[in-house]
C-alpha cells in the first residue's frame, strides 16, 4: 500500500517519500522537509497518536490521518483534537486521498494568502475600539489591551470586513473557517463571547446585533488608521 500509494502521488506530479518505522520520520521532516504529512495512525507496532504530538510539538506542517473502521472513530476525534487537519479511513480511494491532499495544501495556502493581507491591512477603528492586525491586539477606549482568543479574534475580523451587512452563521462559519464538522449555533456561543468583551450590556447588545432569520449584524463603521 505504501508503494501503491507513493506511485500514485508521482504520477501526479506530487514528490512523495515514505517511512515504515517511526524512528524514520524526524530525519524525514528535517531532510525532505515536506508540504504535508499522510500519517497511518498504525504505523507499524507504533501509537501513531503519540507520533502526532512529538511532529505537532515541532512543525505546523498539515497532518492528514489514516485510520481504520469504526473501530477507530476515538482515535480520529483525539487526532483532530491534537492538531491533524483532515483523516481519511481505510480502506481508501487513491483518488479520494488525493482530493482530501490537494484541498488540505489549498486550505493551507490561502490561510497564507490571508494572513499575509491581515497584516497589510494593520490597523483600524470602531467605536471606541482598536484593533492592530499585526500583532492581533485589540484595545479600548482607555488604551487597554483586551485579549481575544482565536475564535473571537477571527469571528471580530470577519465582521470588521463587512462592517453595517447582515452577515448569515453560514458566512461566518466559512469566515472563521470552523471545520465543518461543527454545527453552525458554535457561531452563537463565539457571538455571546464576543459579545462580553465589546458590550456595554452583552444581555442587551448595540455593536452585533442579532438580525433574526438572517445572522449577525456588526453596527459600528470602521475606519483604516
Amino acid at each position: 500500500m505504501r508503494h501503491l500509494v507513493t506511485s500514485y502521488l508521482e504520477d501526479h506530479d506530487i514528490r512523495a517519500v515514505s517511512a515504515t518505522r517511526r524512528d524514520e520520520v524526524a530525519a524525514l521532516l528535517t531532510r525532505a522537509n515536506p508540504d504535508l504529512v499522510v500519517l497511518d495512525l498504525r504505523l507499524g507496532q507504533d501509537d501513531g497518536l503519540d507520533l502526532l504530538r512529538e511532529i505537532r510539538a515541532s512543525s505546523d506542517v498539515p497532518i492528514i490521518i489514516a485510520t481504520g473502521h469504526r473501530r477507530d472513530e476515538i482515535d480520529r476525534v483525539v487526532g483532530l483534537e491534537l492538531g491533524a487537519d483532515d483523516y481519511i479511513t481505510k480502506p481508501f480511494g487513491l483518488r479520494e486521498l488525493l482530493a482530501r491532499i490537494r484541498a488540505v495544501l489549498r486550505r493551507r495556502e490561502a490561510g497564507r494568502v490571508a494572513a499575509q493581507r491581515e497584516i497589510e491591512k494593520g490597523r483600524c477603528r470602531f467605536g471606541s475600539w482598536q484593533l492592530d492586525r499585526r500583532n492581533r491586539r485589540l484595545t479600548n477606549a482607555q488604551g487597554e489591551p483586551v485579549a481575544l482568543s482565536k475564535g473571537e479574534y477571527t469571528l471580530l475580523v470577519a465582521f470588521l470586513d463587512a462592517p453595517q451587512r447582515p452577515l448569515s452563521r453560514e458566512h461566518l462559519l466559512q469566515a472563521t473557517r470552523i471545520h465543518e464538522d461543527v454545527f453552525d449555533r458554535s457561531i452563537d456561543v463565539q457571538v455571546l463571547r464576543l459579545r462580553r468583551k465589546l458590550e456595554t450590556d452583552p444581555s442587551a447588545p448595540s455593536v452585533i446585533r442579532t438580525e433574526r432569520g438572517v445572522g449577525y449584524v456588526f453596527t459600528l463603521p470602521v475606519e483604516p488608521l
